[in-house]
């Protein structure tokens, strides 16, 4: 089935066009929203297993070998105090690319309710929107506890500062965004679990979450920076820890780009989605 896509697509912009845009991604977020609220804290629960057993074993346990000057920068007093932004990028990234994937796998392939969605009069873009709204909501469910906890271990209160939440933000707009073409894209949730090993675990790890990308030979630094989460999770560190002087601007662009950019390859998937 396909989607009419008068209203942006080869049609002339109006601002009316804009607000029937946020009104209809509003609605649509608004029906993701009714089935999260149920499950708020299961979702905030769910998402801090993994970052804790991380902090605990590479923070508190492997990290107290390392200190500042060796594979660190100096700037940092303790490994822990480095690598909790990156796992506040970490978690919101997985949450916010899992939830939006599986939500939308559920309803295409399972509860056989997708279709009813793409009848819906609304543009594609819109479709898009309301999803990864959810998708980021999810995200912040999860980074909120990773921050909760990186308050109490550290006393920084920078994890609440505007720069940091706005990186973070945008870091849940562009996993999810993948989380969305990704759940249009699947045949089967296995297919799922290949996107996860081959892109989501991969990036984890090179996503400089526990290390410094300066430390890096050239040609390792080529891929490292070629991942969105590099952005995020080198942004937050020095919104939380360093002064706004050597704050890393560019990354705001970037991740707000890769966000709008996966933004229409999802509404055009939404135009030409069949199901």
């Amino acid at each position: 089935m396909k989607f009419p896509t008068r209203l942006f697509w080869g049609g002339k912009f109006k601002a009316s066009q804009l607000q029937i845009l946020l009104a209809d991604s509003l609605t649509i977020f608004w029906g993701e929203w009714l089935d999260l609220r149920v499950r708020v804290a299961q979702v905030a629960a769910s998402g801090l297993v993994s970052p804790l057993i991380y902090i605990v074993a590479f923070g508190l346990g492997l990290g107290s070998a390392i200190r500042p000057g060796s594979g660190i920068s100096g700037n940092y007093n303790n490994y822990l105090e480095f690598m909790l932004p990156g796992m506040v990028a970490l978690s919101s990234m997985t949450i916010s690319f899992a939830g939006t994937t599986f939500s939308i796998c559920g309803d295409r392939l399972f509860n056989k309710t997708f279709e009813e969605l793409l009848l819906t009069p609304i543009h594609p873009l819109a479709l898009h929107f309301g999803q990864m709204l959810a998708g980021v909501v999810r995200g912040l469910m999860t980074a909120g506890s990773v921050i909760m906890v990186a308050l109490l271990l550290t006393g920084n209160w920078n994890f609440l500062n505007p720069l940091f939440l706005l990186l973070l933000v945008l870091n849940c707009a562009v996993f999810a965004g993948l989380g969305v073409i990704v759940g249009l894209s699947v045949k089967s949730l296995e297919s799922v679990g290949l996107y996860n090993n081959f892109v989501i675990i991969p990036m984890s790890f090179l996503g400089a979450t526990f290390f410094d990308p300066a430390t890096l030979p050239t040609a390792l630094k080529v891929i490292v920076y070629l991942l969105p989460l590099t952005y995020a999770s080198t942004g937050l560190r020095a919104a939380a820890n360093l002064p706004l002087s050597q704050f890393p601007w560019y990354s705001l662009p970037i991740l707000l780009m890769s966000a709008i950019t996966l933004a229409f390859w999802g509404g055009y998937k939404f135009a030409h989605q069949q199901d």
